[in-house]
């Protein structure tokens, strides 16, 4: 499951609006305007969503090729800002390869940077395995993949940047608190094809999406959170794609990864990157109550 560049200041108006009055406190206009009697400047008017048709329309092909697929692979390259100590970010990188056979078997292989890890879920239990330490932790699943990736996201920080597109419903997933989705135009340069350039936001994610103008799928996606007081940025990168080809059933077996030495299923020492969290494991949007 994202704008010539993500604007920070899009995302993060709301939270930028603090300081920005701070500052006009002491122009001369502020000055007036504090004096007995003076009128008050209108106040803004509310941010009223707005949703594109075009990009709506890319957006729900793009699920509905991913939804119709009984198997798909993938390889997804992630980088995330991180502070450094002089304050300009450090880009951090993780690549992820990654099975999906409908209904009930994912496996999610992490090689580096970084920790090596596996992730498997089989509709009954996770399995999640350090290869190189020889740990594996295994817990009891929900039998739906959206309820195994929350339930392992709550309970261990397991997290994946391309949750929402391994869901049933991709675009149900995102569509919710919508507030902002419109077309950029072109690209003939992410992922090796054309591709579609488009926004899409709620009020905790600003999110640029290339997605490929034939295939439908998609190829990048830059986010920044919200929550992130810093507005550091993550960008996704997908390729490798593969829908509907044979995966052997050795691809999701955990063998190896149970005779390893147990540990418990919970948050490991490495937290989420700043701010991140699934777009389709976010609570949806309360809808605005009507007036009385």
């Amino acid at each position: 499951m994202r704008r010539a560049l993500i604007s920070g200041a899009l995302l993060l108006g709301v939270a930028l609006a603090g300081p920005a009055a701070a500052q006009g406190s002491t122009t001369p206009a502020a000055k007036a305007a504090a004096q007995p009697g003076a009128k008050k400047a209108p106040a803004k008017p509310a941010f009223k969503p707005v949703l594109e048709p075009r990009a709506v329309e890319m957006l729900q092909a793009m699920s509905a090729r991913l939804a119709a697929a009984r198997s798909l692979s993938f390889t997804a390259v992630a980088s995330y800002e991180y502070p450094s100590r002089l304050g300009p970010p450090i880009v951090y990188t993780m690549r992820y390869d990654v099975s999906l056979q409908r209904p009930n078997l994912l496996k999610v292989v992490v090689p580096g940077d970084g920790p090596a890890s596996e992730f498997t879920w089989d509709g009954k239990e996770m399995v999640a395995f350090a290869p190189a330490e020889n740990l594996v932790a295994v817990s009891a699943a929900p039998p739906t993949l959206e309820g195994a990736l929350k339930q392992a996201f709550d309970t261990a920080a397991i997290y994946f940047p391309f949750t929402d597109l391994l869901l049933n419903d991709p675009y149900g997933a995102i569509s919710p608190g919508a507030i902002l989705a419109y077309v950029i135009g072109p690209s003939g340069i992410v992922g090796g094809v054309k591709t579609d350039m488009l926004v899409w936001a709620n009020n905790e994610v600003f999110l640029q999406i290339w997605l490929g103008a034939e295939d439908k799928l998609p190829r990048r996606i830059r986010a920044q959170f919200r929550a992130d007081p810093k507005g550091l940025r993550h960008d996704l990168e997908l390729s490798n794609w593969k829908l509907d080809g044979a995966l052997p059933p050795e691809t999701f077996s955990t063998a190896k990864a149970k005779a390893g030495l147990p540990m418990a299923f919970a948050t490991p020492g490495r937290k989420v990157p700043i701010g991140a969290k699934p777009v389709a494991l976010q609570p949806a949007a309360k809808p605005a109550a009507k007036p009385q």
